[in-house]
């Protein structure tokens, strides 16, 4: 039988080696002893480890990760456990993939206890200040791990507070941080801290956000076992605040339904009354820009700052129509200002197409866009919101009659035809419609997204040629 006692701090690497030693030379499991910490007097004498190197053992990275965590746990029985587990990868590689297995099974479960202790002991201990006779503050703090997690997270306390000195004193393992530097020490009885001015600020302000009406005493007693309680301040407002929760959500149900005061009823007509309005008949263009800025007809207008509508002479032979504001089109409430407008700029000069004498406008008059941080990422708008934004388009065609109307990107060409079929094919091509002839072509935007520069100036110069033919249409009446 061979012994093998590890010890309280560097158990992994400790069982690592021993393990290793043992088999690479075959050793079956049932002659290996394991202990951690001080091991009980054996009546026979163990046998010293195999030397020399052995058979060569592989084990996946997964099996690591695995005993990395799993032999913390105090169960005496997890250092044979994963010896067992390092024997039988050795002809069955694959073994940690076997959910059914119970060896591996009993391993997850260890490793998922030490993973809920770990983080257990990073939430529920608390530090109060002792003296210190240095400049740096001074902490000490009492935990009952159920684990041997002490050294596991030791790395986490000194990274976050690595401004100040402190110590952790379990019943096994004490850890102390002085001058940016961990050591460990044997376990200690639970140490006389002083009472700490910050745990009543903090008490009031758990006191202050508890709602009575959100009592779940069973979620509350898994994620704050009670054993934890005795050394968290905040704990001793519980029984004070569960006495008196439903008195007090009487008190809030009282309060809740109260009847208007008889003069609030006139201070609502007043403020509806003070509201523009639009139009309840639109005869004008002028009437149809008030108009679309209390547009509801989709969800689009709850974020965007305000409606974009067209631009441009209202007896203009050309209108084009993009798909929808973009992020500065939307702070200046003008269409074909950003980065796409200003290729449609550079493109129509060099057809020799007037911007200031084209309807400019978009299909959808709102912008659509996801917020990622302090930006704004357009969203293109779905057949929903282009239908119901169909109506704005319509309108601006009625009033001014285009001779050519230029759609450009799927979203244009679908709002203006009612076809959803591949722009790829329909490019550079004229669609009859009811309003009049359309001539679809890229949107400026696309070409902008084109990660292969040469196939970007490709596109480029096929709206270009679409240009010149809106052009030569528009010169033949």
């Amino acid at each position: 039988m061979h012994r093998v006692v590890l010890p309280e701090t560097g158990t992994m690497d400790a069982w690592r080696e021993a393990a290793r030693q043992l088999a690479a030379h075959a050793v079956p499991p049932a002659q290996v002893e394991w202990a951690v910490g001080e091991a009980p007097q054996s009546l026979f004498d163990a046998q010293p480890l195999p030397v020399g190197e052995g058979r060569a053992l592989r084990v996946p990275r997964a099996f690591l990760d695995l005993a990395d965590r799993a032999i913390l746990h105090r169960d005496p029985a997890a250092p044979g456990l994963l010896y067992q587990a390092l024997m039988r990868l050795q002809d069955q590689p694959h073994l940690l993939a076997d959910e059914a297995d119970p060896l591996v099974r009993r391993l997850e479960a260890l490793r998922k206890s030490v993973r809920r202790d770990i983080h257990k002991m990073r939430a529920f201990v608390r530090f109060r200040e002792i003296p210190s006779d240095t400049d740096r503050r001074r902490f000490a703090a009492w935990f009952e791990p159920e684990h041997r997690v002490v050294e596991a997270n030791a790395g986490f306390f000194a990274r976050r507070f690595a401004d100040m000195d402190w110590a952790i004193h379990t019943p096994d393992l004490s850890v102390i941080f002085e001058d940016g530097e961990i050591t460990f020490a044997p376990g200690a009885p639970r140490p006389d801290l002083p009472e700490d001015a910050a745990e009543s600020l903090w008490a009031t302000y758990f006191t202050n956000i508890f709602n009575p009406a959100r009592i779940k005493l069973g979620s509350m007693r898994q994620h704050m076992p009670l054993k934890y309680w005795k050394n968290m301040p905040e704990t001793a407002q519980i029984p004070a605040m569960l006495e008196g929760a439903e008195s007090r959500v009487r008190a809030m149900q009282a309060a809740a339904a109260t009847q208007a005061p008889a003069r609030a009823a006139t201070i609502t007509e007043r403020y509806r009354a003070a509201m523009p309005k639009a139009p309840e008949v639109i005869e004008t263009l002028a009437q149809a820009r008030q108009a679309v800025q209390h547009c509801t007809r989709c969800n689009l207008c709850r974020h965007a700052t305000q409606a974009v509508f067209g631009e441009g002479p209202a007896d203009a032979p050309l209108m084009v129509v993009g798909e929808q504001p973009g992020d500065q089109e939307d702070l200046q409430g003008r269409p074909f200002v950003g980065p796409a407008g200003k290729v449609l700029d550079e493109v129509m000069q060099q057809s020799g197409l007037d911007r200031g004498a084209a309807w400019m406008t978009n299909a959808v008059k709102h912008f659509k866009f996801t917020p990622r941080g302090k930006r704004r990422i357009h969203q293109s708008p779905d057949k929903g919101e282009v239908a119901a934004c169909k109506w704005w388009l319509e309108l601006e065609r009625d009033f001014v009659k285009p001779q050519l109307t230029l759609g450009l990107g799927a979203t244009a060409a679908l709002a203006l035809t009612g076809r959803n079929s591949a722009l790829t094919r329909r490019r550079g091509t004229v669609e009859e419609t009811a309003d009049g002839p359309v001539l679809l072509s890229w949107h400026p935007s696309y070409i902008l997204r084109i990660p292969d520069t040469s196939r970007a100036a490709e596109a480029k110069a096929e709206l270009a040629h679409d240009l010149a033919l809106a052009r030569k249409l528009l010169a033949q009446g």
